[in-house]
This record gives structure tokens, sequence and C-alpha cells, in this order.
């Protein structure tokens, strides 16, 4: 099975998450890039207010394309307990050219139940599996058997 790993990470975490499955994986992996300055406190605040508005934003052009993939893992951080305007944005313009989807997310206490459904609707797919991880978990490497559960759903 071709397997992608695609996420986005305003402050790392969901990107270590993501490094670790395409290394267990070893499939290829693409990060999500925002034009939009999202740093400091500025940007964290704008991010949750976009997150919670459900907007868009303007992305990068990608340089691998879903639909050449079995199953896409899609990663996104919770921000005020929804998707991540990059992710959000990244599956509406790339719903049509997923096979199948996994979804995992970092979050600072909950929010992942609600983002797996807004990312289920958004893509028109059920996941084939979710992970949810704490921040704190994958800062202080915790988080690796719930990993290893997850790639075992995906297999």
């Amino acid at each position: 099975m071709k397997i992608l790993v695609v996420c986005y990470s305003r402050t790392g975490t969901t990107k270590k998450v993501a490094e670790t499955l395409t290394s267990e994986l070893k499939c290829d992996s693409e990060e999500i890039i925002d034009t939009k300055n999202r740093s400091g406190i500025w940007g964290y605040l704008k991010s949750g207010r976009d997150a919670m508005k459900k907007r868009l934003t303007i992305l990068e052009p990608i340089k691998k394309t879903p639909d050449s993939y079995d199953l896409v893992i899609i990663g996104t951080p919770i921000w005020a307990w929804n998707v991540s305007a990059p992710v959000r944005t990244y599956i509406v313009q790339n719903a049509d050219k997923f096979k199948k989807v996994a979804f995992f997310c970092t979050m600072g206490g909950s929010g992942d139940v609600k983002a797996f459904k807004e990312m289920e609707s958004i893509s028109g797919k059920k996941p084939i599996a979710t992970l949810g991880l704490r921040q704190a978990d994958v800062k202080n490497d915790t988080y690796k058997e719930k990993v290893s559960k997850f790639i075992e759903e995906i297999r």
C-alpha cells in the first residue's frame, strides 16, 4: 500500500508526530505550508478565530498529489476545538483525490472527536483509523505506544 502522511504544524508538535509516522511506515510525507503568518501570540489568536469561523486560507502549492496514493494520513493541530484552517483548506482542495484516509491530531486538551467528524464530513471519507494525541505527551515522548496502535489499525 502506497501511503502519504500530510500535516500542518504551527509549533512543530504535529510535525513531530508526522515524522514518527513517516519513519515507522517508511512512506512519503508532505508538510502543508500556509502563506499566512501564524507565529507568536497574534498568530495564535488569529488561528483560533480562523478555525472557529471555519475559514479557508491560501496554501503553497503541494508537491505530491494525493490521488497517486492508496492512503493519505492527514494531521492537524486542534485550534479552538476545530480543525486548523490550513488542513481544512487542504482537505477541501483535495477531497476528490483521496482513495482512503486516516486522521491524527495534536491538542492541548480536547477537540479530537469533533475535529475528526469535521474532517470526515469535508473529505467525504470515513477514516480507516484516527489518533488524538495531547501536546504534553508528544513533547515528553510518551505518545509512541499510541502511534504503534494507530499503525496496526492502518495495516
